[in-house]
């Protein structure tokens, strides 16, 4: 799988340093999977940390430190040694998605309008997480809008274009609050993405504002 889009540095860092919220987190992990090139940079992110912990001063140990660090290392590789069953893949009515979200609620499709349905995803470890997975039939525009805060949406299957390109799975669009766009999935099949907003969606026009209630982003 080949990205053209991916994440801004300013994501990947955030992501790095674990102070992403956990939506967004989870939508940058499904890029990074698929993105050799943004999976490069973060660890050179991780690197620089490192680098920087280097240089700090060191923190005097307890005494039994050494020892509680081996115990939790045994208990590690006994763990490691239970041979586990493969994982299920994660999926909705047979559709793959990403690893990222196992763990994750995966509501049913809902319709929102014509030729689109919205599926909620729950993320346990932050309820308020504003995440969805978003089907759009062929051909199909999402209502003009901006943002309020950022929008991270990753390409599960299909493709989709806006005035910055066309979006292929894998790819991740990241849209800061001084965008304005329409995507139009293109004509060869339907598109599922994976979304997380920061804010809420800004909608330029009346179809939208109506459609806002129901969408709850």
């Amino acid at each position: 799988m080949t990205t053209t889009h991916h994440a801004t540095d300013e994501t990947l860092m955030r992501f790095a340093a674990g102070t992403l919220a956990a939506g967004p987190a989870i939508v940058v992990e499904a890029h990074l999977a698929s993105c050799p090139t943004c999976r490069a940079r973060i660890g050179t992110f991780e690197a620089l940390g490192g680098a920087v912990l280097e240089d700090m001063a060191p923190t005097p140990l307890s005494a039994k430190a050494l020892n509680d660090t081996l115990a939790m290392l045994d208990d590690e590789e006994d763990a490691a040694a239970i041979t586990q069953p493969p994982l299920a893949p994660v999926e909705i009515e047979g559709i793959r998605l990403p690893d990222a979200l196992r763990g994750c609620d995966i509501g049913r499709w809902r319709w929102i309008g014509p030729g689109m349905k919205m599926s909620r995803v729950g993320v346990p470890q932050d309820p308020d997480a504003n995440l969805i997975l978003l089907k759009v039939g062929p051909g199909r525009a999402l209502p003009d809008h901006g943002h309020v805060g950022t929008e991270f949406t990753y390409i599960v299957s299909g493709s989709f274009s806006d005035k910055f390109g066309t979006f292929r799975p894998g790819d991740l669009a990241e849209m800061d609050d001084d965008v304005e766009h329409q995507p139009v999935v293109d004509p060869d099949g339907e598109c599922i993405c994976l979304a997380a907003m920061e804010g809420k969606m800004r909608f330029k026009n009346v179809i939208g504002r109506m459609l806002q209630p129901i969408f709850g982003i």
